[in-house]
């Protein structure tokens, strides 16, 4: 189950969004080719990535850069290509209501928020932390504070079925938070996976920070307007429910 678009149309276009995913792309594809190459690849994330250690080691707070530099980064095509999509589903409104420079300050204050839980979490790792996930997760944040009853339209997946269903915003985005919250606390086994602190950090800075546009806007006053649904006319999409058929059992 993932999402796939919303029903929330931004009025500007998203030059920093856009921007953002160009950028997270052409990175990716200057290192791609040597993802198979463990010793380029494990130096190079090394170097460029958030290795919590060598930031909490005194000798080595020069390696601050990091937190910044891993956010661009991505360990497979499959990292970068969800991530993507979910800055392009919800950054467009983010920017739309923040303006192009408050939208690029506001991600960047996520991401590095984001990347200093992670880093509270588990400050002795020696595995890198790589991934534009805390920073969007900051985006998916300030998403649910100003537009939670938005329509997500979210495609399951089940075997050979496929369905697209239109629901709101604050039950998608609260569950994808429950289940970062969940796997934070799940004991992990230190061999690297996905980072769930810095995931839920990013999301719950990302609403905090959203706090002073919405109060702006007029806090509840402005969920009241349109009881919390998006103040822009609604995305209609011609296709809301697959008609894919299922293919039964051949006897």
């Amino acid at each position: 189950m993932f999402p796939i678009r919303d029903h929330n149309p931004s009025l500007k276009k998203p030059y920093v969004t856009y921007g953002l995913i160009g950028l997270n792309i052409a990175i990716f594809l200057t290192y791609w080719s040597q993802l198979q190459n463990p010793q380029f690849i494990n130096q190079f994330f090394a170097e460029w990535g958030m290795v919590p250690i060598r930031i909490t080691e005194c000798v080595n707070f020069n390696q601050y850069y990091t937190v910044f530099t891993s956010m661009f980064l991505h360990g497979g095509i499959m990292h970068l290509l969800f991530n993507m999509l979910f800055l392009w589903i919800f950054g467009d409104n983010m920017e739309d209501k923040m303006g192009h420079g408050g939208f690029l300050l506001f991600y960047f204050l996520s991401g590095f928020a984001a990347g200093y839980v992670q880093l509270l979490s588990d400050p002795l790792s020696y595995v890198p932390v790589v991934g534009a996930s805390g920073a969007i997760a900051g985006v998916m944040g300030g998403y649910l504070l100003l537009f939670p009853k938005a329509k997500i339209d979210v495609l399951i997946i089940f075997v050979i079925f496929f369905r697209i269903f239109p629901i709101p915003a604050w039950v998608m985005l609260g569950i994808w938070f429950a289940l970062q919250l969940f796997g934070g606390f799940t004991p992990q086994d230190g061999a690297g996976g996905i980072a769930y602190w810095e995931h839920s950090g990013g999301f719950f800075f990302g609403l905090l920070f959203t706090i002073p546009l919405w109060r702006r806007l007029g806090g509840k006053a402005f969920w009241n307007k349109t009881d919390g649904r998006p103040p822009n006319p609604e995305a209609k999409y011609k296709l809301i429910k697959s008609n894919i058929p299922t293919v039964g059992n051949r006897r």
